[in-house]
């Protein structure tokens, strides 16, 4: 029986919702079209991790030759396949309506003569030839937090342990598909990392070597940030956009500069907000902890906010 048919609540419920889905063609996806699959992301990401320092994770076969060669093998059959599905996705996006009426810029670039499957696999081509680059961002990153964490006892329990490293692992390889003009995937690969550390990367932001994200929990990096050598980030750090330019037709306006510069050996304390696209912090500079700055920085400052008053009374006195 057809409940959306039947008069009682019940179908009523169904076939309103069946006319909102209708209503709306942007909010579904056609039955059995491709789609990225999470599950299969989560394990792009442990091969992240088994690439970027193997013989931490995983189960690897013994040697460090067959290690890798195992591991590349996986990624391209795990990853190839989740490239190839967001472009389905961003195509079929742009030929029905996109929201500006224009071709998106993702689906463009993958409409040449090539297929579909060689281009996804072309993408993940030109990753496994950044792996050595990216290998080398991340030592720096482990080293960083070891040196400048006095609770940390050696670099290994910063690879297993610290939620800033496992973060940068996953962003330095989602940069680089981002770069690569890869659609959906690098922005899925940093949502489950946030899920999973409690910090927010966007793909498109640049990060030098040696961060040290300490803590981590509430960081948020937005997509322009850029963030120079050895630099020191505390939990609750915000690098944000200050104000959303809007186009002609009331959108946001996409692909500017909206969040901050941080150049080298900048440290950041913990609930910092730092916002705008020309706010730049130079060289050496010192941000305190809660401070919210929307300007720029000469090098080789500290800057700090109002100190809170502090008051100390008697457990037994009145108020």
């Amino acid at each position: 029986m057809n409940q959306a048919n039947d008069g009682t609540e019940m179908g009523k419920s169904i076939a309103a919702i069946q006319a909102s889905v209708a209503s709306l063609p942007l909010s579904q996806r056609a039955r059995g079209s491709l789609v990225p699959d999470s599950a299969a992301l989560e394990l792009a990401i442990d091969l992240f991790r088994s690439l970027a320092f193997p013989g931490f994770f995983l189960a690897q076969p013994t040697g460090a030759s067959a290690t890798v060669e195992h591991n590349v093998e996986q990624l391209v059959r795990c990853l190839v396949p989740q490239v190839l599905a967001a472009m389905h996705v961003e195509a079929s996006f742009s030929q029905a309506k996109t929201l500006n009426n224009q071709t998106s810029h993702a689906a463009a670039i993958f409409m040449d003569d090539k297929s579909a499957a060689d281009q996804a696999a072309a993408v993940v081509m030109k990753l496994l030839s950044a792996i050595p680059t990216i290998r080398a961002l991340l030592a720096a990153d482990a080293a960083a937090a070891f040196d400048g964490d006095p609770a940390a006892q050696s670099v290994n329990e910063v690879i297993f342990c610290y939620p800033g490293l496992h973060a940068l692992i996953v962003h330095r390889f989602a940069h680089e598909l981002h770069g690569f003009c890869a659609p959906l995937v690098p922005r899925m690969l940093a949502e489950i990392t946030h899920r999973r550390t409690g910090i927010d990367i966007h793909p498109g932001a640049t990060i030098g070597e040696g961060l040290f994200i300490d803590h981590g929990t509430g960081v948020v990096i937005g997509e322009t940030t850029v963030i120079g050598k050895r630099c020191k980030i505390y939990q609750g750090v915000t690098l944000g956009a200050k104000s959303f330019e809007q186009d002609e037709s009331g959108r946001a306006r996409k692909n500017y500069k909206r969040h901050p510069t941080l150049q080298d050996h900048v440290t950041v304390y913990a609930g910092a907000t730092i916002l705008g696209g020309d706010t730049v912090i130079g060289a050496g500079c010192v941000i305190a902890g809660g401070v919210f700055l929307t300007e720029s920085v000469p090098a080789e400052h500290i800057v700090h906010g109002p100190r809170a008053e502090i008051t100390l009374r008697s457990k037994g006195d009145s108020l």
